[in-house]
């Protein structure tokens, strides 16, 4: 009975894996027309497949990054056995990621190929014309690093990933902020912040919760505890970054007089406030997991509101997807 039990829970996990990521999907590929809905908007041709390539993009991005930051904190855990100068951790998701960015991005430039269109064929790309534009040139960098951070991944030394992966998050700042809109160069920087802090936070977490069950056997429930607590400390860092960063960024698209009425009037405004609540809800259950780790007789309680906020962040990765599939608003 006990093997059929374990052989249950063996299935129901990527069995619920399965279910989550399909329903995430939808956000990106309905959220565009719901979003617009009554707004007065014109609607992006492809918007809904745009965004969801955004999004696999984006958690392609958050996967490997997140893995070497937890890694990193691995290391400085006392009482874990090392192998081969490391401790242990999971097998990485980090080649399978950089196979699906790869295959994003690849998406993404077909798009920028055509002229910001979606594609009915392949006669219709014209691949050498984007050496001609900036995000034709960017859309190339993209497609390139994530080939790079894939053979990276598998190689004998795959932190080499990061640089790569560096180079993906500077061309999406770049990309999200054209020459011709007011001081670019503001507006890349605060994105380059908040992209690199949002994927050490999103990849950081499940592996954090991969490498405490692995080692929950291995090392003891202590080690694992002190795993989550570095991790906590650091997320709570990440987390005021980010909301620094979000807001002004907001405020750059979207002036202080105006914030409230497009909150409600424009799409973009609409799925900017689903994105900031599911980030205070976030927030609200990385509270409550570092309130149990600090307070709980056991500290690995906090586990359950954590895999509950992997959900949530899996969730504000397709907010953020479908964000950049919508019209920005108009500065009045």
């Amino acid at each position: 009975m006990k093997a059929g039990e374990d052989l249950g829970v063996t299935l129901t996990r990527p069995v619920a894996v399965l279910v989550l990521v399909a329903l995430a999907a939808l956000i990106p590929l309905l959220g565009p027309s719901t979003a617009l809905h009554g707004s007065g908007e014109a609607s992006v041709p492809g918007a809904g497949g745009i965004a969801l390539l955004r999004t696999v993009l984006f958690a392609a991005l958050c996967v490997p990054i997140g893995e070497l930051s937890v890694n990193r904190l691995a290391r400085s855990v006392p009482g874990t056995e090392r192998a081969a100068g490391h401790p242990v951790v999971p097998r990485s998701w980090s080649p399978p990621a950089a196979a699906a960015g790869f295959v994003a991005a690849l998406g993404l430039a077909s798009v920028v190929a055509t002229g910001n269109l979606v594609p009915d064929g392949l006669s219709d790309i014209d691949a050498g014309g984007l050496y001609a534009s900036r995000d034709g040139k960017l859309a190339l960098l993209e497609v390139n690093a994530f080939l790079v951070a894939g053979l990276c991944a598998v190689s004998r030394r795959p932190a080499t990933q990061l640089w790569p992966l560096a180079a993906v998050v500077v061309a999406e700042a770049l990309r999200a902020h054209p020459a011709t809109e007011h001081t670019p160069l503001t507006g890349s920087g605060l994105t380059l912040v908040h992209l690199t802090c949002a994927a050490l936070w999103v990849g950081g977490l499940p592996h954090a919760l991969r490498t405490l069950r692995l080692w929950r056997g291995r090392y003891g429930r202590e080690a694992g505890a002190a795993l989550l607590g570095l991790y906590a400390r650091v997320a709570a860092v990440l987390l005021a970054a980010i909301t620094a960063t979000g807001v002004w960024s907001s405020l750059r698209r979207m002036p202080p007089e105006t914030v409230l009425e497009q909150l409600t009037a424009t799409a973009y405004g609409r799925a900017l406030l689903a994105k900031v609540l599911l980030v205070a809800a976030v927030a609200a259950l990385a509270l409550w997991a570092r309130q149990r780790l600090r307070r709980a007789a056991d500290p690995l309680t906090a586990c359950a509101p954590a895999r509950a906020e992997v959900v949530a962040l899996g969730l504000v990765v397709a907010a953020s997807g479908l964000l950049t599939a919508l019209p920005v608003p108009i500065r009045w």
